[in-house]
């Protein structure tokens, strides 16, 4: 029974076995899934340290969850979050379809890293959309079998801090505060969504307030925090993130 249980907490699947195994094992097997699953839909490194889970609450706690930067960037992550929370409906998590109240992204720090007329985010969301792309096609396919689907009834991400590594700055640090991002009902026009067509609609949400002309409006209204009006860094990373190429 208990190799069943492991076999079966693949992706969002492992959220089932809240109804048949204690809340201490639940934790390691979604923090597996979530560390073996990851990497598949993002194409890089992506971590979570520790999970916790409420049983009869139906709420997750995630420790420590990293993103690793794509090849060929040199920062050693591309997000990192202390903490996250998450608030799941019990009654759908043996249905098809699961449905998450509440995921609360909070405090991110976020490194966006330019180069050679193309980022990492950039690289990332291009990851995603393609195993977006592929779920796709397998949901498209008669004999298609996608496994849970999500249908998040509210996302937020808030407190947010981007890290700016970007040509020109010699050698300083540049930070602005990342804008609250909030989406709903992601995954409801399709009938729920697969982990990755969820991935890279919150990755495209991020991407528009970290790249042009997003992050350029937001230094502008973070000039107390990043170096003044007029000339200086601040000037100098809008005019590198407005720059088709480096």
């Amino acid at each position: 029974m208990k190799k069943w249980l492991v076999a079966a907490g693949i992706g969002v699947v492992a959220l089932v076995v809240l109804i048949v195994v204690g809340v201490s094992s639940l934790g390691s097997i979604v923090k597996n899934a979530v560390n073996s699953q990851g990497p598949l839909i993002t194409g890089t490194d992506f971590q979570v340290g520790h999970v916790d889970v409420a049983l009869f609450s139906g709420r997750l706690g995630i420790e420590n969850f990293l993103l690793g930067n794509p090849e060929g960037y040199e920062k050693p992550y591309a997000v990192e979050v202390k903490t996250i929370r998450v608030e799941v409906d019990k009654k759908s998590l043996a249905e098809d379809t699961v449905i998450i109240r509440r995921v609360e992204v909070i405090a991110p720090r976020i490194i966006f890293e330019k180069r050679r007329g193309s980022d990492n985010f950039q690289a990332l969301l291009n990851n995603v959309q393609k195993s977006a792309e592929t779920a796709d096609s397998a949901v498209a396919k008669p004999s298609g079998k996608g496994g849970k689907k999500l249908l998040i009834r509210e996302f937020i991400l808030r407190d947010g801090k981007v890290n700016l590594a970007i040509r020109g700055l010699n050698g300083r640090e540049l930070h602005a505060t990342l804008p609250e991002i909030r989406l709903r009902n992601i995954g409801q026009q399709q009938g729920g969504a697969t982990p990755a067509q969820v991935a890279k609609e919150v990755f495209t949400a991020i991407y528009a307030r970290i790249a042009p002309p997003g992050m350029r409006n937001t230094l502008q209204k973070s000039r107390s925090d990043v170096g003044g009006e007029g000339s200086g860094p601040a000037t100098e990373a809008e005019k590198e993130i407005g720059a088709d190429r480096d």
